[in-house]
C-alpha cells in the first residue's frame, strides 16, 4: 500500500479514471495476464508506435508502456485473459529461441536509473548498500537493506568515475528507492537524480550479440578487452551510450542505455546491422522465462521487503567483511550466524498441460501448507513449468520433492538448488 508505487505520471484526472474503472471491477475477476485499458500511453517511448504496428502487446511499469509479447501482426495484438497458457505462449516460445540461438533486443526504458555525484559519493553509497562498490568501469550486484536486515533493493551498482556513480534497479521501484536516497542523502558533498525518464535504450543478448556490436562501434569489445560485468562510454551506430556487459536473459549480453532522444536512432542501428543476424524484437514475457531457467528472481514478486537476503540467497552480494557500518549490517550478520529458517527455491513443476504458477499458489509438505509461489512460468528452452517459491530452509535441498497446487490439482514439484540452463554462466561470460 506504498503511495511511492505512483510517480508524477499518477495525476489527478489519471488517478479518478483508475479508481473509477477499479471500482466498477470490484465484483470481477482480475486474470495473472490482464492488463486493464484505463489510463493508459500516460508514458510511451518514441519505439512505441513501431512496436504496435510489429504487432506488440503492450503492458505498463510505473506508467511506461512496454512490450510484453510480439504477435506479428497488429490484428493477432489481443491476449485473452486466462488461468492458463494463453495465446501468447508460441510467441514467446520463438522469442526465447531466437535469443538464446541467435540474438534479440529488448527495450530497457522501464528499468530504473539513478544518477549520484560528488566527492563523498563513495562513502555515501558504501554506507547505504551491502557490498563493496565497484572499481572504475565495472559493476557489481548489490542488496540494500533495511535496519532489520530486509530487502529494500536489488541494485546494479556502476562506478563510471571517481565522483560519479550509476544505480540500476526496478522500474516499479523507482520511487520507493528515490525517497531512501533522498532520506539517507548527506546534506553536502553528494548529489542525487533519479534520472529513469532520462535514459532509455535496447539490451541486447544471445550468441551473435558481440558480433553486432562490433559493427556498430569502433570499440574492442572482444571478451578479453570489454570483460563480463564492466561499463564504458562508447558510440553504438553513431549514438552515445553507456555500454554495460551484463545479461538478465543468460545469454552473452550487453545493456545499452541512450537518451531518450536517440532511442529511434539505436533501434533503427540495431535493426540494420543485425538484420542478417536475424536479430528479433522481444518482450517482457520472454525475458521472465529465461531469468526462470536460471534461477533469477526479480523485485516486487521474489524479491522485497518481506525477505531477508539471506533467506533471498542474496547474502552471497553482501560483504560482510567491509569495515563500513552499512545499514542492516548488525541485523544481517546475527542472521548468518543463526541461519535463515526459510529459502527462496526453484522448483520444476509437474504442472498440467495447459497452466503453469502464476504466483500465490500454495506450497506443501506431508499436506501441510509451508509456503506459497512468488512467480512462476513455463521455461521453454528447457522445455519445464517452473516456480519460484520460499520454503523452510530444511525442505531448501536439491531433489527435495514437495507439492504446489496449481487450478486445484496437486502436482508434484521438486526442488533444483542450480540454474537449469546453463549452471556454470559460461555463456554469459563468453
Amino acid at each position: 500500500m506504498d503511495v511511492a508505487r505512483f510517480g508524477p505520471y499518477a495525476t489527478r484526472d489519471w488517478g479518478r479514471i483508475k479508481a473509477i474503472e477499479n471500482y466498477s471491477r470490484r465484483f470481477m475477476m482480475t486474470y495473472p495476464n490482464e492488463t486493464l485499458p484505463v489510463g493508459r500511453r500516460q508514458k510511451t517511448t518514441a519505439a512505441y508506435d513501431r512496436f504496435v504496428a510489429a504487432g506488440a502487446v503492450m503492458g505498463t511499469t510505473y506508467g511506461l508502456e512496454h512490450a510484453l509479447w510480439f504477435a506479428g501482426s497488429p490484428e493477432g495484438a489481443v491476449e485473452v485473459p486466462s488461468f492458463r497458457r494463453s495465446n501468447s505462449f508460441p510467441h514467446v516460445a520463438d522469442d526465447v529461441r531466437a535469443v538464446r540461438e541467435n540474438i534479440g533486443a529488448i527495450e530497457i526504458a522501464n528499468y530504473a536509473k539513478h544518477e549520484f555525484l560528488g566527492p563523498k559519493v563513495a562513502e555515501f553509497l558504501d554506507h547505504l548498500l551491502a557490498n563493496k562498490l565497484p572499481s572504475q568501469g565495472r559493476i557489481t550486484l548489490s542488496p540494500m537493506l533495511t535496519p532489520k536486515g530486509r530487502l529494500y533493493g536489488d541494485l546494479t551498482v556502476a562506478k563510471i568515475a571517481a565522483d560519479r556513480f550509476m544505480i540500476f534497479g526496478s522500474g516499479a521501484a523507482q520511487n520507493m528507492h528515490r525517497r531512501w536516497f533522498e532520506f539517507h542523502l548527506p546534506k553536502d558533498g553528494v548529489s542525487y537524480r533519479n534520472v529513469s525518464d532520462d535514459l532509455q535504450g535496447f539490451a541486447i543478448a544471445g550468441p551473435n550479440a558481440r558480433q553486432l556490436l562490433e559493427r556498430l562501434c569502433l570499440e574492442d569489445v572482444s571478451g578479453a578487452a570489454f570483460k563480463f560485468r564492466d561499463v564504458r562510454s562508447m558510440n553504438v551506430g553513431n549514438v552515445p551510450v553507456l555500454a554495460v556487459r551484463v545479461s538478465f536473459s543468460g545469454e552473452l549480453g550487453y545493456e545499452l542505455y541512450c537518451k531518450h532522444s536517440y532511442h529511434i536512432a539505436l533501434l533503427e542501428a540495431l535493426q540494420a546491422a543485425g538484420r542478417d543476424l536475424q536479430l528479433r524484437i522481444y518482450g517482457g514475457r520472454a525475458l521472465m522465462s529465461m531469468r526462470l531457467e536460471k534461477n533469477w528472481g526479480v523485485w516486487g514478486l521474489d524479491y522485497r521487503p518481506d525477505f531477508t537476503a539471506a533467506e533471498a540467497g542474496l547474502d552471497t552480494f553482501i560483504a560482510f567483511d567491509k569495515p563500513t557500518e552499512f545499514i542492516g549490517k548488525a541485523a544481517a550478520v546475527a542472521e548468518r550466524a543463526a541461519g535463515p529458517t526459510r529459502k527462496l527455491v526453484t522448483l520444476i513443476v509437474e504442472a498440467l498441460d495447459d497452466a503453469d504458477c502464476a504466483g500465490d499458489e500454495p506450497i506443501l509438505h506431508n499436506d501441510k501448507c509451508i509456503g506459497y509461489v512468488t512467480s512462476g512460468g513455463f521455461g521453454h528452452t528447457i522445455g519445464k513449468s517452473l516456480a519460484m517459491g520460499y520454503v523452510p530452509a530444511e525442505l531448501a535441498k536439491n531433489g527435495i520433492e514437495l507439492t504446489v497446487e496449481v487450478l486445484g490439482r496437486f502436482c508434484k514439484a521438486v526442488v533444483a538448488r542450480s540454474p537449469l540452463y546453463d549452471p556454470t554462466g559460461s555463456k554469459m561470460r563468453a
